[in-house]
């Protein structure tokens, strides 16, 4: 992205202008992309008249050069990731040899025609492109949605008739590959394998998903098949490495953006200290929610179409909440134009809500990420982002959302009081100056892929010259998994052993498990629905659970059963878990000795249990009180990265208080870890002592929070010197005396943040940064 720096007065965004009208020191940075007119190309011979008509009546006379040097690179047999900006029209690159592969194919000897499957991260995505293909009305081209919303009766006949399958990779996993015998028809045929939003398949969800498309590759070679993949994406690094790495075969990439663009003006904004300061009267910035929503509903009110993406499905509710609060204050009308969209919706829900936004009559929508690769929704004016989303791609993917027609764009970033956020948007470089982050994942890793070869196993049997395809230490795991009774040896390969599905061994998204039913006390009535793995911290006995602008209490949850109760209540507080964790340090893979200071990466196993909830009032944050809860404690072996100190080194720095100090890093690098991983800080975990039972010495560990490991430790090992560097640089320089939210204070912290010593911290990060960097 090229950028020019603005002092914030300088900008000329009417809409930024209007949001920072007495309140421009909240305004940090502006950043303003220029306008860029488009490239064009002439259509490639190859591709049929019918498809050429089809676009033309939806008003695209000729492509932009950069899709058909993509569709020239597919159609000739190459895999191609194309990986140029947001609102690029990455769509038509893949849709040019795709449908032309089934309109050449619709009258094969074998009668069923060429194929196309695609796959997206998100059933909203697909479900929009199916409106797309569909809209094009091209003779020949049956397309079909195959998701969890897709009736039995319709699946019968998209097995049978469909030429052109949408899909997702957990469908794909769980249905299509074990039922590869009633999909032979579609997969001996399939020309094209399309992967939408590829940047997206990153840590433990993205090595799950490279071992799915192995075992697709693999079925597509039994049935003759050697299907090219088209791969997309508006924001991955190295894309070509990254992209070879997830579908496990070469690709070339296409980077030279010709698409047209208007001009895009991104603010930084940080909202205001609080009088009186917060817990332990650290001081406290008001929250990026609350900020968000009163931008939203300025944005609203102004007459601009604005997506607000916020971190937390309780997040995106609280603006809706928030911002309906503010409009019916203005207006009668104008809450209506306002809705939130999260994940945990009913279908129907869903649907309701894409239409309305569409259509333009939602002006306002707060959202999770669970729109930032959905749907195509052109005629937005601005984003909000409420706090760090964790990566650049994931900032820019986001940002991106706005401008779509080719009008200009506002985005703004509004910052959580929270140390990364804090550094970022007082560094503009960081975001503005810095490439974006390589996807990382690792198909190899061993949890990630044993259940994998089981299920590719009972899929057909696993053949020897099979293994090379899965990566190292394929042979070794299958080994095991012989001896574990999983897998069983036979002069033609290994077979799966088991009655019990092989699929459901592995967890794509590392939810942990079926996901948690909320239904209404009483009524029954289906609520929504919760990751396994975030029940205990979200709808535990007594938690305030918000739902399309109702707030419910959790009466009772039963994991055994998945099934959170809950009632609807008029309240004026919110809910928190907390929780204790365990580390033992298990196995070092790799260690650096410095002066004083050891850095390690190795396998740790973790035990969390949540102890307690502290109610909130809303929205100033009093602590109410605390109640304790009983649930069982959940066991975790992944990776970790940690640091040793000397207690000589600590006498040295002048360090007293240890644990204080240590805690206060720990938390710190932890908030700074993003920097340089794609991950955020709930993807992470952590823990320090004084003197840890497994080295004898000061320890700070932090840990991968998915099993295995999800690379992002061993990032933060392989960077230390960078991370570490942020990190102290942000305790320095945060303004408080004695710690805050923008530092050192976590929102997760399992001890409430104690104990903790900033000075102490900043004395301890000089110790190991000057040692990394000695």
């Amino acid at each position: 992205m090229t950028v020019s720096a603005e002092p914030p007065a300088a900008h000329s965004d009417p809409r930024l202008s209007g949001l920072s009208f007495g309140r421009a020191d909240r305004l940090l940075h502006v950043n303003v992309s220029p306008a860029r007119a488009a490239v064009g190309a002439p259509w490639p011979e190859w591709v049929p008249r019918e498809l050429r008509d089809a676009f033309a009546r939806r008003g695209i006379m000729e492509p932009w050069r950069h899709q058909v040097v993509a569709a020239e690179a597919a159609h000739g047999g190459r895999n191609v990731v194309v990986a140029t900006g947001t609102a690029s029209g990455k769509s038509l690159a893949f849709l040019l040899p795709a449908l032309s592969a089934v309109i050449e194919g619709a009258t094969a000897p074998n009668g069923r025609g060429a194929t196309v499957l695609y796959l997206a991260p998100t059933k909203a995505l697909a479900r929009d492109q199916l409106r797309a293909v569909a809209e094009l009305e091209v003779p020949g081209v049956r397309p079909a949605a195959y998701d969890g919303d897709t009736p039995n009766d319709e699946r019968t006949w998209i097995r049978a008739h469909a030429n052109y399958v949408l899909t997702n990779p957990d469908l794909l996993h769980f249905a299509l590959l074990p039922g590869h015998a009633r999909w032979s028809a579609f997969l001996r045929s399939v020309r094209v394998v399309v992967v939408d939003e590829c940047h997206a398949y990153r840590g433990v969800f993205g090595s799950h998903v490279a071992n799915v498309l192995r075992r697709l590759n693999r079925l597509a070679t039994y049935y003759g098949a050697a299907p090219v993949y088209v791969a997309a994406s508006a924001t991955v690094a190295d894309p070509a490495v990254a992209t070879a790495r997830l579908i496990g075969r070469p690709v070339i990439a296409i980077t030279d953006d010709a698409a047209p663009r208007g001009p895009v003006t991104v603010g930084l904004w940080e909202p205001p200290l609080l009088p009186g300061g917060g817990e332990h009267g650290a001081p406290i910035r008001r929250s990026a929610t609350i900020e968000t929503a009163e931008l939203l509903s300025d944005l609203v009110i102004s007459g601009a179409r604005t997506l607000a993406f916020v971190r937390s499905r309780r997040g995106a509710e609280t603006v809706s909440l928030v911002a309906k609060e503010r409009l019916a204050e203005v207006g009668k009308s104008l809450p209506e134009q306002v809705a939130a969209y999260r994940g945990g919706y009913l279908p129907e829900e869903r649907r309701a809500i894409e239409a309305d936004l569409k259509s333009g009559r939602l002006r306002g929508l707060a959202t999770t990420s669970a729109l930032e690769l959905g749907i195509d929704v052109s005629g937005l004016d601005a984003v909000l982002v409420a706090g760090w989303p964790g990566t650049r791609a994931s900032l820019f993917q986001q940002l991106g959302r706005a401008g779509r027609a080719g009008q200009s764009a506002l985005g703004v970033l509004i910052a959580r009081d929270d140390p990364l956020d804090t550094y970022l948007v007082h560094h503009p470089e960081a975001i503005f100056g810095t490439p974006i982050e390589a996807a990382v994942c690792d198909p190899t890793n061993p949890v990630v892929l044993a259940p994998h070869l089981c299920a590719a196993a009972a899929e057909i049997p696993l053949r020897v010259n099979e293994l090379q395809d899965f990566g190292p230490g394929t042979t070794e795991l299958v080994d095991e998994l012989t001896a574990r009774g999983l897998l069983r040896a036979r002069p033609d390969g290994w077979y799966w052993t088991r009655r019990a599905r092989a699929t459901d061994l592995a967890d794509l998204r590392g939810t942990g498990g079926s996901p948690v039913r909320i239904v209404e006390t009483g009524t029954g009535r289906l609520l929504g629905l919760v990751d396994a793995g975030a029940a205990q911290q979200t709808v535990h006995t007594g938690a305030i659970y918000l739902h399309r602008g109702e707030t419910y209490l959790v009466d009772q949850l039963d994991e055994a059963a998945a099934v959170a109760e809950a009632h609807l209540v008029n309240v004026d507080y919110s809910t928190y878990a907390r929780s204790v964790t365990d580390v033992v340090l298990v196995e070092q893979l790799e260690s650096r000795d410095f002066d004083g200071v050891t850095l390690v990466l190795g396998v740790v196993d973790v035990t969390t249990r949540v102890v307690s909830y502290l109610s909130r009032r809303v929205p100033s944050g009093e602590v109410l009180g605390e109640f304790p809860l009983l649930l069982p404690e959940r066991h975790l072996r992944t990776r970790g990265v940690w640091l040793v100190m000397a207690p000589s080194a600590l006498v040295e720095a002048g360090i007293i208080d240890i644990p204080g100090a240590a805690h206060a890093a720990e938390h710190a690098a932890i908030g700074l870890l993003p920097l340089v991983a794609t991950c955020d800080r709930w993807d992470i975990g952590g823990v320090s002592t004084e003197n840890h039972p497994d080295t004898g010495r000061c320890t700070i560990v932090v840990y991968d929070g998915a099993a295995g490991g999800a690379g992002f430790a061993e990032r933060g090992y392989r960077a230390a010197p960078i991370w570490l560097a942020a990190t102290r640089d942000t305790v320095s320089a945060c303004e408080c005396l004695t710690g805050c939210p923008s530092c050192i204070q976590s929102p997760k912290c399992g001890n409430g943040n104690e104990p903790l010593d900033k000075q102490g911290a900043r004395r301890l990060l000089d110790l190991v940064v000057t040692a990394l960097l000695a």
